[in-house]
């Protein structure tokens, strides 16, 4: 049985239609990331899941239940939000407690459930602090125990990550992926970055203004995009988008490292700017025909800007797109 489904799922804000006949499968013990651009419509979607808006239109099902009609209390959810939203007066163990003890579970169970998501979450040394005294890292993991301890059919995240340093969002998203293998738990996950999207996904779930753009496995939406803003949204560096040379419109895509420097190549232009990172060196070139692309190069070179560069890749490492941004298949 499915943990998530949806079907024909719309939402408008008055005469705005913010989503537009959303249809997923969330499997059961599956970890699904939205992802997209500001305001494609992801937090939406994960707060008519959640029950927080309703839908305009189309069926919500979790765990084989339609609970369109049923408050966010009784959908067997769970949510972590950005904001971590503790009680800044409550020690952490009451915080990761609370949500059971509004349901008038056992004290017992309680204790029971509150001392094994500490321990999986590694917080058994600060159960007696206040939020005020932790660490952002630290107040995520406890607004992450207490969603754990309810024991939900479904985990919601919402960007839980983004107020976090770059190390601590590392970090956190090891533990949230460790935390998926230790559960076995179905969730979703929303968020604006496609590296935590790459990294912690099953599935991904791309978005553009409110419709579902593709689904798939990170390898499966990386290596055969569906269209040119998936294509382009998915990678670090973006992948360089050059006009067709044969003048009937469209682009050709090239990803940064499928590029090579090399004497006599399909594409020439000047260095404009060079990021050297150690393991990886990036370089800015702006073409010949007015063009800019990046050329990702495998460890540390010694390029100067301003210089000329010819640049090749193979034919079947490219992808095709017409005047629409479809992927033209070969």
């Amino acid at each position: 049985m499915p943990a998530l489904k949806l079907e024909n799922v719309y939402k408008s804000f008055g005469s705005v239609d913010v989503l537009k006949d959303i249809n997923l499968t969330v499997e059961d013990g599956e970890f699904v990331v939205f992802v997209g651009p500001s305001g494609c419509g992801k937090s939406t979607l994960l707060r008519v899941i959640a029950g927080l808006e309703d839908a305009t239109k189309g069926s919500v099902f979790i765990a084989g239940e339609q609970v369109n009609d049923t408050p966010p209390s009784r959908r067997g959810i769970a949510m972590v939000f950005q904001s971590y939203a503790l009680y800044p007066h409550l020690s952490v163990k009451a915080n990761m407690s609370l949500g059971l003890k509004q349901e008038k579970q056992p004290k017992d169970l309680i204790e029971t459930r509150v001392q094994k998501a500490s321990e999986i979450l590694s917080l058994n040394d600060y159960l007696d602090r206040h939020p005020a005294e932790l660490s952002g890292g630290q107040r995520q993991r406890v607004a992450i125990g207490r969603a754990i301890v309810r024991e939900p059919k479904l985990f919601l995240f919402d960007e839980p990550l983004s107020n976090l340093d770059a190390a601590l969002r590392m970090n956190t998203r090891i533990e949230i992926a460790e935390l998926h293998r230790t559960l076995s738990a179905s969730m979703v996950y929303v968020t604006h970055d496609q590296t935590e999207a790459m990294t912690l996904a099953d599935k991904i779930v791309v978005l553009r203004d409110g419709r579902i753009e593709q689904v798939g496995s990170p390898m499966e939406l990386y290596n055969n995009p569906a269209n040119k803003f998936v294509a382009g949204f998915l990678g670090s560096p973006a992948m360089n988008f050059l006009n067709k040379p044969d003048g009937q419109g469209g682009t050709i895509g090239i990803r940064p490292e499928h590029l090579r420097v090399a004497k006599g190549g399909k594409i020439t232009g000047k260095i404009t700017h060079i990021e050297n990172l150690g393991s990886d060196t990036n370089l800015l070139v702006r073409t010949d025909t007015n063009e800019p692309i990046t050329v990702r190069l495998f460890g540390q070179h010694a390029m100067d800007v301003g210089a000329k560069v010819s640049l090749t890749y193979d034919e079947d490492q490219a992808f095709e797109f017409d005047n629409d941004g479809l992927r033209v298949m070969r």
